[in-house]
């Protein structure tokens, strides 16, 4: 089924057919992605309100401007997979698409007469691929999720904040945000695997698994160490100096990852000594007396603002940078010309700025405008008339 949306970027996906079943975000933001790189993805959608995403505000005009941001550029069919009728249609939609997309429990597919095993020996051709909360084997496979949910289980939130402050919640969803940005790359090596082979296969991904593979070197120190870690506020656990210091009218990030990094920040600071003090000559020396070269650290730069330490610094070639707000963030120059905020002309809200495709790809346009996420069943006359050609 060719991709018909006028804005549609055309990516290395072009030509591919993803039929979305999800909802919400895990499995809305592969989806987004996939769309992102040229594919098109059409919604099937529940009768009633279709995606619950539809129901999450800010609201614009009465349109979820948090369901546009993921669902911008897709198409919307409302099919009842309890209905014979409607399961027909899906059925034909099956036959013309690459890849399905959905975040049910497991057993959700079994029950409508579409789970791995029945797509696979029907529609051959047909990428599987799940986001649930745990995954399509293991206890706990069965339980339901949410991005917050699997934040706590898979240990991320006791590694954030500071020492004895209460539990918090990383600032996006990096719960779902991680299990639908390795649901992409799964699908897309999932791709590439039936153009050599011709196999389609299921793609099965958790989001508790995500956030253990998230986790980096949390997971190895507790390996090695036996011991849990626990939050370091704005340090890194590893590296040091690396994290927030005080200016005098903030804060700026001074990210010296090596002892080379670690003498320029020194001359910069106008203290070349601390290069050779034998408390700061390595990086395992510099983590043993982190707060103490944090003080010293501080004792200069507070005597200055951030801008101008940033300044400072650059001439150094030291990675450092303000601590931005979204605002600031937004609307950065680097931000603009990296078309990092692209515009979607809705005609019911209005433009709309949102967050663009980070993934440049030589040979394929980054345009500024998308197409708009679709309203409940919008497309559903034009499917169907395709679907009978």
């Amino acid at each position: 089924m060719p991709n018909s949306n006028d804005l549609a970027p055309h990516g290395p996906l072009s030509g591919i057919t993803v039929i979305d079943l999800s909802r919400i975000l895990a499995g809305p933001y592969c989806t987004l992605m996939l769309k992102e790189l040229g594919a098109r993805v059409i919604k099937v959608e529940s009768p009633g309100i279709g995606d619950d995403a539809r129901e999450y505000g800010p609201f614009v005009n009465g349109k979820s401007a948090y369901f546009q941001s993921v669902n911008r550029g897709k198409e919307s069919i409302v099919l009842n997979l309890k209905d014979e009728d409607d399961k027909n249609i899906f059925r034909k939609l099956l036959q013309k698409a690459d890849v399905l997309v959905e975040n049910f429990r497991p057993g959700t597919m079994e029950k409508l007469g579409f789970g791995w095993e029945t797509i696979k020996k029907d529609y051959p051709n047909v990428i599987y691929a799940s986001a649930s909360g745990f995954g399509h084997s293991g206890p706990d496979m069965y339980r339901p999720a949410y991005d917050m949910v699997v934040q706590g289980m898979g240990g991320i939130m006791s590694v954030t904040g500071h020492p004895g402050t209460p539990p918090t919640r990383i600032g996006m969803s990096i719960g779902d945000i991680g299990s639908g940005l390795y649901a992409t790359i799964g699908v897309q090596a999932a791709l590439f695997h039936r153009q050599l082979t011709g196999e389609a296969t299921k793609v099965d991904i958790g989001m508790l698994d995500c956030q253990l593979a998230l986790l980096e070197n949390a997971v190895m120190r507790y390996q090695v160490s036996g011991t849990a870690p626990g939050p370091l506020g704005a340090r890194h656990p590893s590296i040091t100096p690396f994290e927030a210091y005080k200016t005098k009218d903030g804060y700026i990030i001074i990210s010296a990852g090596n002892d080379g990094l670690f003498a320029k920040l020194a001359e910069a600071l106008e203290n070349p000594g601390w290069a050779e003090n034998p408390d700061y000559s390595s990086n395992d020396n510099r983590n043993k007396h982190v707060e103490k070269l944090k003080i010293e650290m501080e004792s200069v730069l507070t005597a200055h603002t951030t801008s101008h330490w940033i300044e400072v610094l650059d001439k150094f070639g030291v990675p450092s940078g303000p601590i931005n707000n979204i605002g600031q963030a937004a609307t950065h120059p680097q931000t603009i010309a990296r078309n990092m905020i692209v515009s979607v002309d809705d005609p019911i809200t209005g433009p709309m700025k949102v967050a663009g495709n980070p993934i440049k790809i030589s040979g394929f346009e980054d345009p500024e405008t998308r197409d708009p996420a679709p309203n409940l069943d919008q497309n559903r006359e034009e499917i169907l008339r395709e679907l009978s050609d």
